[in-house]
């Protein structure tokens, strides 16, 4: 048996499809094992930003003519899609960003598009008014709830890098939307004082060819429905912490802003930075993320913690160590030893750090890096 006790294996990995071309950043399954998958405009050449899988080729879906958009307001043709879902009536949905290379938005371009899978063919386009899908406004991910209302509910993250961010609800009945927390705080992307993620043992920073580098700034991203429909959880990509709101809030137009964030309870930090977040039907939320080198696991209060091989990529030079609001505690056999070139490495596990020679040796060293609330 492997992991916790009551984990075992279900199956074995299966390759199913290798990507050479564009970047994929959505898949979903069809109730019948059709896949799709979609590729956004990022700079790589998209001859098709939303394709199914077919006998191993990536063929466009519905068909070319809807991968080909006369403009970037094109409510007729998929402009950029960030994220494609299967909803429990096995209908396909996408839904478009409007933005390629991260662009202002421009109406007509935004759009949430359901496909009948039977048909193969376009059933609804839902797009949004200027008030809802911002020229900052990054349509992320979608979940839906189709227990709520006439024909159900869908919930959008907008993760926007520039502009405010939030939640987008939409009445899938009457494709009515709304923007729900609108620059709330728990949608934001936090500072580098309190977040600093490290991928592959670096800092995850933007690094622009013409200037310094700077930090991540994506917003409210990763989105995830109770079993029970009651909570929405949401997470900022630059961020750590989880949040849920009420759902009944949410859905219902005619509530204020401040009472939908009155509803906003702080989940927590979940470890590690996420950009993707899905629930099952027993509850359990399982996370994404970019940061390699940790490896989260959930203490016996509730809470998490986070195993760090470089605790000090962690934080910002200028930062004291520990970190203020945190805890560590390090093995006893945590002894550094200095190169001739003033790096050291750390125990067996020889984790190598490049830091000056006057930082202290434990800085390479594991350490058991507990974030408090």
């Amino acid at each position: 048996m492997n992991g916790p006790v009551g984990d075992e294996p279900i199956g074995e990995l299966e390759l199913v499809h290798t990507f050479t071309g564009p970047m994929p950043t959505g898949v979903s399954v069809s109730h019948r094992g059709r896949i799709f998958v979609n590729f956004p405009k990022w700079g790589d050449e998209v001859p098709a930003t939303v394709v199914e899988l077919r006998d191993g080729q990536e063929m466009p879906y519905p068909d070319q003519a809807w991968n080909d958009p006369s403009g970037d307001d094109d409510a007729g043709a998929f402009v950029s899609v960030q994220s494609i879902v299967v909803d429990p009536a096995d209908r396909l949905w996408v839904l478009d960003t409007g933005s390629p290379m991260f662009q202002p938005t421009k109406p007509g371009g935004p759009k949430l598009v359901r496909i009948d899978l039977d048909t193969d063919t376009v059933a609804q386009v839902i797009t949004f008014p200027a008030d809802v899908a911002l020229p900052t406004t990054y349509l992320n991910d979608v979940r839906f709830d189709l227990r709520r209302g006439e024909s159900g509910v869908a919930y959008i993250t907008d993760s926007a890098s520039t502009g405010p961010n939030g939640i987008v609800v939409v009445d899938l009945a009457s494709g009515a939307s709304w923007r729900r927390l609108h620059d709330h705080p728990s949608t934001k992307a936090e500072p580098l004082t309190s977040f600093r993620p490290v991928v592959e043992g670096r800092p995850f920073l933007e690094r622009p060819a013409d200037g310094p580098p700077k930090p991540l700034t994506m917003g409210s991203d990763g989105i995830a429905i109770s079993a029970d429909g009651t909570r929405l959880y949401y997470c900022p990509l630059a961020s750590r912490r989880l949040h849920s709101v009420s759902t009944e809030a949410l859905a219902d137009p005619g509530v204020t802003q401040e009472a939908v964030a009155a509803t906003v309870v702080d989940e927590g930090d979940r470890g590690t930075a996420s950009d993707g977040l899905e629930s099952d039907d027993a509850g359990r939320l399982y996370l994404t993320s970019y940061e390699h080198n940790a490896v989260l696991r959930r203490l016996p209060d509730g809470e998490y913690e986070t195993l760090v091989h470089d605790p000090r990529l962690l934080w910002p030079d200028t930062m004291s160590w520990p970190p203020t609001g945190t805890s560590t505690s390090l093995p006893t056999s945590c002894t550094g030893s200095r190169s001739t070139s003033g790096a050291r490495t750390c125990g067996a596990s020889r984790t190598r750090c490049s830091a000056p020679a006057s930082t202290p040796a434990r800085c390479c060293c594991a350490a058991e890096h507990r974030r408090s609330p």
